[in-house]
């Protein structure tokens, strides 16, 4: 059994840095970029003035620099090679490698290269383009795909509503069978909550049940909605904890669609609305042990150095100690995050929920609890500068926050493993599971 990582990946993450240093750093370092970065961060990138979404010249930068990874073969890194990606059997693109560049990437802190809290990195997430691989017909493809990665289309992600969220089976949006001027399509009612990048979007994947009961997993369809189709309506945007925001509630009265607006199988949404979940879970909770990380060393080059009463701080075990049971946590999360990476490299894409899903969500609640925890004991062990804006931990901390939430939410995700491990679902079904 060997736990070294592959030379080429290690490579790899040579390259990127070397990137960073000559193409991102600069750019970040340029014409006061980085106010977006610094204490001034959570101001200088919200336009209050239109409602607390994102300010156009942070976009605007945020766009610069995927140009840049783009035209230097980082961004795309994750997609298949047809559409400029590195995914290829022997590992190149595949879980285990993007979750050790996303946490290598996190671990550097807050700067321009990974700014995590609007999943901007030079190294590319693709949730929605993994859901039109797996579902999309080739011209779907074509036009969303392409459309995508040329900057030109933005998809919103319609599954939480207002009333429902962890419980999604019961949503309240509907489609009917209509017919406009002699054309078969949908009518769809409802409503939609969270529907981040909304401001900017072309599209919206819209959920809604087509036939069955409230609660059934069957009956639900994914809709392809085109933002400016007549009915859909942004009501609001949802201020949190981390700003700037740009997750919207929207409306939808009688938006009529076409029948190939339709994404994957009639009836059978919810198998679109899981094709990331995996991937982006292993992925998210490799950022969150990355983000956990930098808090740890921060914490320990601070308190090695800051001397109060004449000794360093380090020399104090109530500062040792939490800090040791942190970095103990980050080891033995890193293995787990790996090991089920690799093993998720190694089945079938449709495999993974039965047979992995539970260490999925294992790795994926613990790290999003571990990064909140260390960046509130990083907090702590500076001090007055850790509750200050001048070092990141508290914006760590408020984004990292959401985490617990939005990846499915812990309690879901733990109920997931109670799952398995009792023997109520998983490839051990009908009785509990040894470890």
């Amino acid at each position: 059994m060997k736990f070294d990582l592959p030379p080429e990946l290690l490579q790899y993450l040579g390259a990127l840095d070397t990137f960073i240093d000559r193409e991102i750093r600069p750019l970040q370092a340029k014409k006061d970029n980085e106010r977006f970065f610094d204490y001034r961060r959570e101001n200088a990138r919200t336009d209050w003035d239109a409602g607390g979404l994102p300010r156009q010249d942070w976009e605007e930068l945020l766009t610069e620099c995927t140009r840049l990874a783009d035209q230097a073969g980082f961004w795309r890194f994750s997609l298949p090679k047809r559409y400029g990606g590195q995914n290829e059997s022997e590992g190149r693109g595949s879980n285990l490698w993007m979750s050790v560049i996303r946490e290598h990437l996190a671990s550097k802190g807050l700067g321009l290269f990974n700014d995590l809290q609007n999943e901007h990195s030079v190294v590319g997430n693709f949730p929605d383009i993994v859901m039109l691989l797996n579902f999309g017909n080739e011209k779907q493809r074509e036009e969303l795909i392409w459309g995508r990665l040329e900057g030109k289309v933005r998809i919103t992600f319609g599954l939480t509503e207002p009333s429902h969220g962890s419980d999604a089976t019961f949503l309240d949006t509907t489609a009917t069978p209509d017919i406009r001027n002699g054309v078969k399509g949908w009518l769809i009612n409802g409503a939609k909550k969270w529907q981040t990048g909304m401001h900017r979007a072309t599209h919206c994947f819209i959920f809604a049940r087509t036939s069955g009961t409230s609660g059934s997993s069957t009956g639900i369809t994914c809709f392809i909605v085109p933002r400016h189709t007549p009915g859909l309506t942004i009501d609001s945007y949802q201020w949190t904890l981390n700003m700037p925001t740009d997750h919207a509630t929207i409306s939808l009265r009688n938006v009529f669609v076409l029948s190939s607006c339709i994404l994957g199988p009639l009836h059978s949404g919810l198998a679109v609305a899981q094709a990331f979940v995996h991937e982006n879970r292993i992925r998210q909770a490799a950022s969150s042990l990355g983000a956990a990380t930098y808090c740890v060393n921060e914490s320990v080059a601070y308190a090695v150095a800051r001397a109060p009463f004449g000794k360093p701080l380090a020399t104090n075990q109530a500062i040792q100690f939490p800090l040791v049971e942190l970095a103990t946590q980050c080891e033995m999360l890193r293995l787990l995050i790996r090991k089920t990476a690799s093993e998720m490299d190694r089945i079938s894409h449709v495999d993974v929920e039965s047979q992995l899903g539970d260490k999925v969500s294992m790795c994926n609640y613990w790290a999003n609890r571990l990064c909140t925890e260390a960046a509130d004991r990083a907090i702590q062990v500076h001090g007055g500068m850790g509750y200050g804006r001048e070092k990141p931990f508290e914006h760590i901390w408020r984004h990292h926050r959401r985490y617990r939430i939005t990846e499915g939410s812990e309690e879901i995700q733990m109920r997931k493993v109670a799952g398995h491990l009792f023997g109520f679902m998983g490839p051990g079904k009908g009785k509990p599971v040894k470890l």
